[in-house]
């Protein structure tokens, strides 16, 4: 069973344990990018079991190599939904945290808002929220502030889809934990005169999630 029929579309990493990671990619870049590999490694040394998954234009992509824009989001839904019955199907899982670089934490965001699904979600996790398209628009609060279970936003302070400028000034919901990652960009990728490093930062996006999850 996976989101495309071609080849298997997720990845499961670490030891069977009882809480599990569902882990969703952004849009530009799938499940095998450095960014999603080295979270994974990081949350499997904590203990954690982590299911990275491709959403199905990145499953394609892969298949034939051409570059597609994301999925409508009942498409990317839809798969998200697949994968936590696949993730609920692994042995010793008690809960599903979902997580999700940048569109995938939008997503998760989204299906938790699903009271029948929510039941099935202990938490979710928004590494980078693409707060504002870039093309500009209103901020996308509604998936975090209609969210049915606790929110963690973990954002860069320079991110470019809303960082520690704008976020303070817009209306999210009070119950949202907002966590930030020093001079950070949308994959948290710090300057060299920040005084920190890209290793440190996904450390500590690493070590705010474990404290989180707990």
């Amino acid at each position: 069973m996976s989101c495309c029929p071609d080849k298997p579309s997720f990845v499961l990493e670490g030891e069977p344990a009882s809480t599990m990671i569902l882990l969703a990619h952004g849009a530009g870049a799938n499940m095998d990018s450095e960014f999603m590999q080295a979270m994974s490694a990081g949350l499997v040394a904590k203990g954690y079991q982590v299911m990275r998954f491709n959403f199905p234009y990145m499953q394609a992509n892969a298949v034939d190599g051409k570059r597609r824009p994301p999925d409508r989001a009942p498409k990317l839904l839809a798969c998200f939904t697949q994968m936590l019955d696949i993730a609920h199907s692994q042995p010793k899982v008690e809960r599903v945290v979902l997580m999700g670089k940048s569109m995938g934490g939008r997503m998760a965001a989204l299906l938790a808002c699903d009271p029948a699904l929510a039941a099935r979600i202990d938490r979710v996790i928004c590494l980078g929220y693409p707060f504002v398209p870039l093309k500009g628009g209103e901020p996308r609060l509604e998936p975090l502030n209609e969210c049915q279970v606790p929110v963690l936003v973990v954002q860069g302070e320079r991110d470019k889809f809303g960082g520690k400028e704008q976020i303070p000034n817009w209306p999210l919901k009070a119950e949202i934990e907002l966590a930030w990652i020093t001079d950070g960009d949308h994959s948290f990728v710090p300057r060299k005169s920040s005084g920190t490093t890209e290793a440190a930062n996904l450390a500590r996006a690493i070590d705010l999630s474990s404290d989180f999850i707990g």
